[in-house]
């Protein structure tokens, strides 16, 4: 199996923990109401599995885009270990002008 696909499907489980983790936490401390909504409905667990589901995904989402960012190569660094700054160009703001129309009427 390729690496790449061996990281995704690793970030995807620790997405979907911390989506567990979450949604039990949410519960947990019944956060506007939501253990007595999920509790007391005919539908509630099937609205608790899609918090689950959806917050999988966006977790696991977030998860293997912070640790493919991660993997970025910097290059060959030959500045002595230092991180090569680039240089800062502040435009300073020039006032212009402008003439008031009204005035130009009178």
């Amino acid at each position: 199996m390729p690496k790449l696909v061996r990281l995704y499907i690793r970030q995807t489980v620790v997405g979907f923990a911390l989506s567990a983790g979450f949604v039990a936490m949410l519960l947990w401390f019944n956060v506007a109401n939501l253990w007595h909504l999920v509790s007391g409905s005919t539908a509630g667990h099937m609205a608790g599995f899609l918090l689950f589901m959806f917050n999988g995904i966006v977790f696991s989402g977030v998860q293997f885009g912070i640790s493919v960012m991660r993997m970025a190569d910097h290059g060959d660094d030959t500045s002595g270990g230092k991180p090569r700054r680039m240089p800062v160009l502040n435009e300073v703001p020039i006032p212009v002008p402008v003439q008031d129309e009204a005035a130009l009427r009178r």
